[in-house]
């Protein structure tokens, strides 16, 4: 039951409601905390998580840390609909936020501890589940119990403090996303994990501080139920899913700012303002940008288009869409410069986050104040959840093409043991030509590769180390690249392949025995080139230094585990190779980031159309009547 203490109703006021402080300290502390381990996660699962046992395992590829960062994302945003059933059918909004704050608590600690004891994988996956029953659970809550605290009279300051929450998500996110990279750079993923974890405590005090100064809307129970399924809420939900469609799409290409910007930060120049950033740092440009264009587009852009035509709120949506176009044109005319070997200027990835922060406005901060106006009264929080739900939608999509664009590798289905083991070739005959030897050492960790004619390919890639090495240790060239490959067949007479990954990277193949291009039966090698890591130049950086060790915590980890040892020389510039069978991509480069600006494209075109169709329709918490008129208060703003 819930207590007769609390006010089950917003106060005959004008001005601002006296619990608004308490949920706005908590969204900022609550989106450190998300944030700041969103942040890390990429970079975490690529370079981190493979050291985080007592012995090192195989690093994760790009693409599956990308694949396994959208799935996470897309279940933080598919909780929502279980969060917004428990708050609006059985224990209010208040109950579902302050409970399921504490489940979050305890995701953050599994990340914390991971390493410390038992399987790795087991605590990442642990603390990444309980994160998003909680961050997920509580997010339509918190958005539905904002507008909650509004009545008829105050009703004109909604869109004000829709923008106020939105403030004070992106105070935390700049300032977790600066900081908790640079934890993980000098301190390690305990450090840079816990305290976002901490953070999530504070948040879930503050929450439950203010409980007496908010207003606990009652859960409706069985007339939720009888009211969800009346043609006036069905038919507010479908119009809404019609809308939300298209912002999935959108959020396919925005959440890729945590992942595959990141990863691509990582082989840009990113030199800027006299400060070497780290790639998850870059993520900080959003939130201050947000801040920024808050009132900007508020009381300058707003206004001025508003005088060449009506600024409806469908219309911001379809602007920002096109908007999420050029900033995907952006990064995939960088990632072109880095397929061909170059180090774009990290300026690139600030212009689309420009770009890609104006899109957001336009799209998340409008829709979700327009989705609330359209939600009947009984299922604000469902609505909130609805909206969420497009999130996970949009992060299923990419996680899915993430998915589908990886080839496998035959040597996955093999069960390693000690020793020497034969795996069958694509004939699938054991003692023929295309056999591959696999060889692991004790601990069942993989040695060697050997298959058909290796000696060719390593007399090839011999060849290619000798001419980086000639170049100052800059690889070649595409077209050098093709050229030299071509001097050499595998044994199936087929020419090998050449391309360059990034300015350290390149991959050296051959089309292996059924002849097919990216297939399971690929062989071949990665050149990887170690450069010495810069030191800082400006006087920020210098200053920090005086805050962290000596050694990173990457170099100290490997030293450890005995990768590198401390004699050696890490000022010199050196190439290793590693052989693969399989594996590789089908869609990578910028063809990848391109494939995501085209479906931009076709879904912001199709939008205008949806868009001129909808009539909306708003409902506030304390209407007797409803409001059906088209040019309502959400339409200006």
């Amino acid at each position: 039951m819930m207590s007769s203490d609390y006010r089950t109703s917003p106060k005959a006021t004008t001005g601002m409601p006296s619990g608004i402080a308490h949920i706005i300290a908590n969204e900022a502390a609550e989106r450190f905390s998300f944030y700041g381990m969103r942040t890390i996660l990429a970079i975490f699962m690529v370079n981190y998580l493979w050291l985080m046992g007592d012995t090192p395992d195989k690093p994760m590829s790009d693409v599956e840390a990308t694949e396994k960062f959208h799935y996470f994302v897309s279940l933080v945003y598919l909780t929502p609909l279980l969060g917004a059933l428990l708050a609006d059918v059985f224990f209010g909004k208040y109950r579902v936020i302050v409970v399921l704050s504490i489940v979050y608590c305890l995701g953050h600690a599994s990340l914390a501890l991971m390493g410390m004891a038992g399987e790795t994988t087991m605590w990442l996956g642990l603390g990444l589940w309980l994160i998003a029953l909680g961050s997920g659970g509580i997010k339509p809550c918190v958005s539905a119990h904002v507008g909650d605290q509004f009545g008829s009279e105050n009703r004109h300051l909604v869109p004000q403090i829709f923008n106020w929450f939105y403030w004070s998500i992106n105070l935390g996110a700049f300032l977790s996303t600066l900081l908790t990279p640079w934890l993980l750079e000098w301190y390690g993923p305990h450090w840079a994990f816990g305290v976002p974890g901490i953070l999530m405590a504070l948040a879930t005090i503050l929450f439950w501080v203010g409980r007496w100064k908010f207003v606990h809307i009652p859960p409706k129970g069985v007339l939720f139920i009888r009211e969800l399924f009346t043609w006036t809420s069905l038919k507010a939900i479908l119009k809404l899913c019609s809308i939300y469609a298209f912002v999935a799409v959108f959020w396919s290409l925005f959440d890729q700012s945590g992942s595959s910007w990141v990863l691509q930060a990582e082989n840009m120049d990113r030199q800027f303002l006299g400060i070497h950033w780290l790639p998850s740092q870059i993520q900080a440009l959003n939130p201050i940008l947000i801040l920024t264009f808050i009132p900007l587009f508020s009381y300058v852009v707003y206004p001025l288009i508003d005088k060449i035509f009506p600024l409806t709120a469908l219309r911001k949506i379809s602007i920002g869409l096109f908007l999420m176009v050029i900033s995907f044109a952006l990064v995939s005319i960088a990632q072109e410069k880095i397929d061909a070997g170059g180090s774009p200027s990290i300026s690139w990835q600030l212009v689309a986050f420009i770009a890609l922060t104006a899109s957001e406005i336009m799209v998340s901060i409008v829709c979700l104040e327009f989705s609330y106006t359209q939600a009947p009264k009984s299922m604000k929080s469902l609505i909130m959840a609805l909206f969420l739900f497009a999130v996970s939608l949009g992060n299923i999509v990419t996680a899915q093409i993430n998915h589908f664009i990886q080839v496998p590798s035959p040597i996955t289905s093999i069960e390693a043991k000690a020793g020497e083991v034969t795996l069958k070739g694509f004939d699938d005959t054991l003692g023929s030509s295309d056999d591959i030897q696999l060889t692991y050492d004790d601990n069942a960790k993989l040695l060697r590769i050997a298959f058909a004619d290796k000696s060719s390919l390593d007399a090839l890639l011999d060849q290619f180390e000798k001419t980086v090495k000639a170049q100052d240790f800059q690889l070649l060239s595409k077209q050098a690249g093709e050229q030299l490959c071509s001097t050499v067949k595998d044994p199936w007479g087929h020419v090998y392949q050449y391309r360059i990954v990034n300015r350290n990277v390149a991959r050296i193949w051959s089309l292996g025995p059924d002849g097919k291009a990216k297939s399971i039966w690929d062989q071949g090698a990665i050149l990887t080139v170690q450069r010495p890591e810069k030191t800082a130049t400006s006087g920020l950086s210098k200053f920090m230094e005086k805050f962290r060790p000596q050694r990173s915590w990457l170099e100290a980890r490997k030293q450890e585990l005995g990768i590198i040892n401390k004699s050696q020389n890490s000022s010199e510039s050196q190439i290793s190779r590693e052989y693969f069978v399989g594996g590789q991509i089908k869609l990578e480069g910028a063809r990848y980031f391109w494939f995501f600006t085209g479906l931009m494209l076709a879904a912001a075109m199709l939008f205008v159309i949806v868009a001129k169709l909808y009539q909306p329709r708003e409902y506030y918490e304390d209407d007797d009547s409803q409001i059906t008129d088209a040019e309502s208060v959400s339409e200006g703003h």
